[in-house]
C-alpha cells in the first residue's frame, strides 16, 4: 500500500457497508456483511468504511466484529467507522474499531447555511468551534480520524475554508468533501476541491478526499474532476449503491483511473479482476440486482448484438472495447468442480473467489454443492458464488421448505401444496393463485401466519444451459413490522422452489425481528394452527427501513 508522500496513487474508501446499506430495503446481516468485508477487502481497497457504531447495537458489533476479523490482518485495510460531531458518536466509533491494526474515526458535521439553519440550528462559528472541539476528541480515540463537512457542494467555499482549518488543527489526518446530494456539476467540484487545497491553511499536512452522490448522474464524473484537482482519495460504493440514486461506483471509478488517468500517473491498488465476483456479492446480498447495461460489471457490458460492432471485434477487440472483460473478472468461467470433487478443492476454490467462510458454513455449503452437483454436470464459479452467498444469507430458520408440488394452468388458477418443517413439527398449507409462484406464495403464508406485500420479485439465470441455477431475490413488507423491508433470496434448478426459498427466507427474517428476545418467544409467536391469512399483492416502491434506537438528543440524525 502507498504512502501518503505518494502523489500517484489514489486511495480507495469503500464504504458499501455504511453509505450502501442506506440504501431503502438493502440492509444486511451481521454475517453478510462479515464476508462482504472480507471480498472488499480482497480487493485491495485502502479504508473499509464498516458501518455507524451508534445507529444499532447491532451495527457497532457488526463493526467491531469486521474490525477484529478482517482489520487484524497483516495485509489490512484501514477499518473505519461513521460518527455525527457528538461524544457519544465518537466514543462507539472509538470502541468498534480499536481492535484493527489500523482504525480510523469518521466525523461530520453539515456546514451548509440550509442545514445549519434548518436541521441544525447553530451559526457558522458554532459550527466552527464544535469541528474543532469534536475533532480533538476524536483524536483522543483513535490516531486516524477523518473528517467530513456535510452538504460542501453547497456550502460557502470561504467558510469551507475555515471550518477545515479548524479540523487540520484539531488533529484530522484526512479532509473529506462530501457533494451530499449530487448537486455540483465536474467543473464546479473540480474547481471547488482545488479552491480548498490552495486556500486552506495547512492543507499540505492532509490526504483530500471526495464522496459525490449520483442525483443527477454525476458521481463518477464529479469523483474523477477531484481526483484531476488533486484529492487522493475517493469514497464509493460497490454497484454505486447508497442513499437516494447512490454514490459513485467503486468499479467504474477504478477502471476510469487505469483505462484513462494511468497515463497521467495515477493508480489504485484494486485488485480489477475480482470486481465482477464482487459486484455479484453485494447484489445477491442486497437484493439489489446490477442493471444489464451497468458499466464495467454489467452483464451487457462487454456484449456485442449489431453486426457492425461484431464485424469490427473478430477484426480488432479494440474496435468497440476499451478493457478486456477478462480484466475485471468477466471473462467465461472456468469449470473446474463436480460431483467427485472434494472439501479441500471446494475450500480452495471458494477462497480464490475471495470467499471467506468460517467452518459451520464451509460444511453447510460443502453439502448443497454436493447436492447441486448431483443435478448439475458441471459447476461454475458463478454457481458457486450464488450457492455460497444463499448459504451465509439465510436468516435463522423458523421454517424450512420439506415439500412442494405445484399443478400449472393457463385459462384457471394454479394451486401448490406446500409442507414446512417448523417448531411445532411438519405442517401443510395449500394456496391457489395467477401462477405458480403466487400459489406458493399463499400456500406459505397459511402455514406460517405471516402476512405480506411482495414489493419486488426478481428472477435471473446464475449461469446459462437448461440445468441452469435459477435465482429469486424478493423484497416484501408486513404488518407485523410495518416500517421495515424484508429480503429473501433463494437458489434452485427449479425456479418455483428457488421462489419458494427466497419467500420463505424473508418470512424466516420477519420471524427473527419480532420484538420478542429468545428463540423460545419467537416459536410462541408462530401460530399453533395455520392462520387463514392471504398473501397481499404487489404495492409499489419498498418503505425505507427504520432504525428503533434513538439518537443522542444533543444532535439531529444527518449522513453525508
Amino acid at each position: 500500500m502507498s504512502t501518503p508522500r505518494d502523489d500517484g496513487y489514489v486511495r480507495i474508501f469503500d464504504t458499501t457497508l455504511r453509505d450502501g446499506e442506506q440504501s431503502p430495503g438493502a440492509s444486511l446481516t451481521s454475517e453478510e456483511k462479515l464476508l462482504l468485508a472480507h471480498q472488499i477487502a480482497a480487493l485491495g481497497v485502502d479504508v473499509l468504511e464498516a458501518g455507524f457504531p451508534a445507529a444499532s447495537p447491532d451495527d457497532r458489533a457488526a463493526v467491531a466484529r469486521i474490525a477484529r476479523e478482517v482489520g487484524s490482518q497483516s495485509d489490512a485495510p484501514i477499518i473505519a467507522g461513521l460518527a455525527r460531531a457528538c461524544r457519544g458518536d465518537i466514543e462507539r466509533a472509538g470502541e468498534a474499531v480499536t481492535p484493527a491494526r489500523r482504525g480510523r474515526i469518521h466525523t461530520f458535521l453539515a456546514t451548509s447555511d440550509l442545514h445549519l439553519e434548518h436541521k441544525l440550528g447553530i451559526s457558522r462559528a458554532e459550527a466552527i468551534d464544535r469541528t474543532a472541539a469534536m475533532v480533538a476528541y476524536a483524536r483522543q480515540h483513535a490516531d486516524d480520524v477523518e473528517f467530513s463537512p456535510e452538504d460542501a457542494g453547497r456550502s460557502d467555499p470561504e467558510f469551507l475554508c475555515q471550518v477545515l482549518a479548524a479540523a487540520i488543527e484539531a488533529g484530522a489526518t484526512t479532509l473529506n468533501i462530501p457533494d451530499t446530494v449530487g448537486y455540483t456539476l465536474p467543473d464546479e467540484y473540480g474547481d471547488l476541491i482545488a479552491r480548498l487545497m490552495r486556500r486552506t491553511v495547512g492543507a499540505r499536512q492532509v490526504i483530500w478526499s471526495v464522496h459525490c452522490h449520483d442525483d443527477l448522474g454525476l458521481a463518477t464524473a464529479n469523483s474523477l474532476a477531484g481526483v484531476r484537482a488533486g484529492a487522493r482519495q475517493i469514497e464509493v460504493t460497490v454497484n454505486g449503491i447508497g442513499e437516494r440514486a447512490g454514490n459513485a461506483s467503486l468499479e467504474e471509478v477504478v477502471m476510469a483511473i487505469a483505462t484513462r488517468l494511468g497515463p497521467h500517473g495515477l493508480r489504485t491498488g484494486i485488485d480489477h479482476k475480482r470486481l465482477c465476483h464482487t459486484s455479484r456479492a453485494v447484489a445477491d446480498f442486497t437484493g439489489m440486482p446490477v442493471p444489464p447495461n451497468k458499466a464495467v460489471v454489467g452483464c451487457n457490458a462487454f456484449a456485442h448484438e449489431a453486426g457492425i460492432h461484431q464485424d469490427g471485434m473478430l477484426k480488432d477487440q479494440r474496435t468497440y472495447e476499451i478493457m478486456r472483460p477478462e480484466t475485471v473478472g468477466a471473462a467465461r468461467t472456468r469449470l473446474v468442480l463436480g460431483k467427485h470433487s472434494g472439501r479441500h478443492a471446494f475450500r480452495v476454490r471458494i477462497e480464490a473467489l475471495g470467499i471467506k467462510l468460517d467452518e459451520h458454513h464451509v460444511a453447510d455449503a460443502f453439502t448443497r454443492f454436493k447436492a447441486l452437483a448431483e443435478r448439475k454436470k458441471v459447476i461454475t464459479d458463478a454457481d458457486l458464488m450464488a450457492l455460497v452467498h444463499e448459504n451465509v444469507s439465510a436468516p435463522p430458520e423458523q421454517w424450512r421448505l420439506v415439500g412442494l408440488r405445484v399443478a400449472c394452468a393457463r385459462s384457471a388458477l394454479s394451486t401448490a401444496n406446500v409442507r414446512l418443517r417448523g417448531p411445532g413439527g411438519e405442517r401443510e398449507g395449500a394456496g391457489a393463485g395467477h401462477g405458480s409462484i403466487e400459489a406458493v406464495f399463499e400456500a406459505i403464508g397459511k402455514i406460517t401466519g405471516i402476512t405480506t406485500s411482495l414489493n419486488d420479485f426478481r428472477l435471473e439465470s446464475v449461469t446459462g444451459g437448461a440445468d441452469a441455477l435459477g435465482a429469486v431475490s424478493v423484497q416484501v413488507s408486513t404488518p407485523e413490522a410495518p416500517t421495515r423491508t424484508f429480503h429473501g433470496y433463494g437458489i434452485d434448478t427449479d425456479i418455483v422452489v428457488a421462489g419458494a426459498l427466497a419467500y420463505l427466507a424473508a418470512i424466516n427474517r420477519i420471524l427473527d425481528s419480532l420484538p420478542a428476545a429468545t428463540p423460545e418467544n419467537r416459536r410462541q409467536a408462530i401460530p399453533a394452527s395455520p392462520a387463514k391469512t392471504t398473501h397481499a399483492p404487489f404495492e409499489g416502491p419498498c418503505p425505507i427501513e427504520a432504525n428503533d434506537e434513538p439518537f443522542p438528543a444533543d444532535y439531529t440524525a444527518g449522513i453525508p
